[in-house]
């Protein structure tokens, strides 16, 4: 086998008659490579061995049906992710409500039309390249706002703690599944421009003089140069959360002097976030704060730092707040599990 051909996506067909194995065959080996099952059983042991980026799975067989096999295969977290397509000469709204309804992800009618199987199965091998794409863009993101955290004496759990107590605010302040899921992924990059901070400055025990604060502040500006002129929707928010998370509800934050609803809200959501976890952290230079004098603190700050109503949102959900700070806590998290829990 050539380089190029062990490159091509593999799929699996499954179908107890040799005659439709022999039919796809003819119409996809040029294309990708394949692998064949004539039952339910095979294919399972089949997906085991060599794990497909796609299957073509005939409903009606022998033993187990297309229908069972798919159920095993979503129950299963190895495999649930590999997109399914039922080809078949089942007919009627029940049997292909019941296709999806068990994880597949279309329909070929039999007997096929090699167009029609050529171009579903280039559809949905487009869309596992672009989540595989999107997760590459979230590892990335992640990792960098962990290296930020590591320059800065983090232990890294904290980019993950902030991350999870941003997605539930966001929730709380009525964005979308979808949006607030993005959220958790760009906020981590909150502090990357940490990278461009002198070590002297940046881990200086004692408190900054005037000029090393002023430097200290271009982290913001450093993070969206960083981040800035992105095609990725992702990264333009991480932008986004980079460049507002220190603005102040009353104008006096940085870098942009920003107020009210001026600062987007990723970045609103962001700073009540971040700062709740720093304070409830123990950092090398301070203890952990107790849970009541953080919320206070935050509290007195509604209205000049924070917006006011994340504020009141944040109290809201403290309960789930503090199930996920338990969760994530910097000594119930080994390093092998933290690669889990992104």
């Amino acid at each position: 086998m050539t380089l190029m051909k062990t490159l091509l996506p593999r799929i699996l067909i499954v179908d107890d008659e040799p005659t439709n194995l022999k039919v796809l065959k003819n119409v996809l080996q040029d294309l990708y490579r394949l692998s064949f099952a004539k039952n339910g059983e095979d294919a399972l042991m089949l997906v085991k061995k060599d794990r497909p980026n796609l299957i073509l799975m005939d409903v009606m067989m022998p033993g187990m049906t297309g229908f069972e096999v798919c159920e095993r295969l979503k129950a299963d977290p190895e495999t649930a992710d590999i997109p399914l397509i039922f080809v078949t000469a089942l007919q009627g709204e029940i049997d292909e409500e019941k296709g999806f309804d068990v994880g597949g992800v279309d329909y070929i009618s039999k007997p096929v039309t090699p167009a029609i199987v050529k171009a579903r199965v280039k559809t949905h091998l487009s869309m596992v390249k672009a989540d595989k794409l999107k997760k590459t863009h979230i590892e990335l993101i992640q990792r960098l706002g962990r290296a930020a955290e590591y320059k800065d004496n983090e232990t890294g759990m904290h980019v993950l703690r902030m991350s999870r107590y941003s997605r539930v605010l966001a929730k709380a302040a009525g964005l979308s599944d979808d949006d607030a899921e993005d959220l958790q992924q760009a906020a981590p990059m909150h502090d990357i421009g940490k990278i461009g901070i002198p070590d002297s400055i940046l881990l200086k025990p004692e408190k900054l003089t005037h000029e090393e604060y002023t430097h200290m502040q271009r982290h913001t500006q450093i993070g969206a140069e960083i981040l800035g002129d992105s095609e990725s929707g992702l990264i333009q928010l991480a932008y986004t959360v980079a460049m507002t998370h220190h603005e102040k509800w009353d104008g006096t934050g940085y870098p942009n002097g920003l107020k009210g609803d001026n600062i987007p809200l990723a970045g609103r959501i962001v700073a009540v976030a971040d700062v709740f976890d720093a304070l409830t952290s123990k950092r090398p230079y301070k203890e952990a704060w107790p849970v009541e004098k953080a919320l206070n603190v935050i509290k007195q700050d509604s209205g000049t730092h924070f917006d006011p109503l994340l504020v009141g949102l944040l109290e809201d959900n403290l309960e789930e707040i503090l199930r996920i700070k338990e969760e994530l806590s910097d000594e119930n998290v080994t390093g092998a599990h933290y690669q889990t829990l992104w």
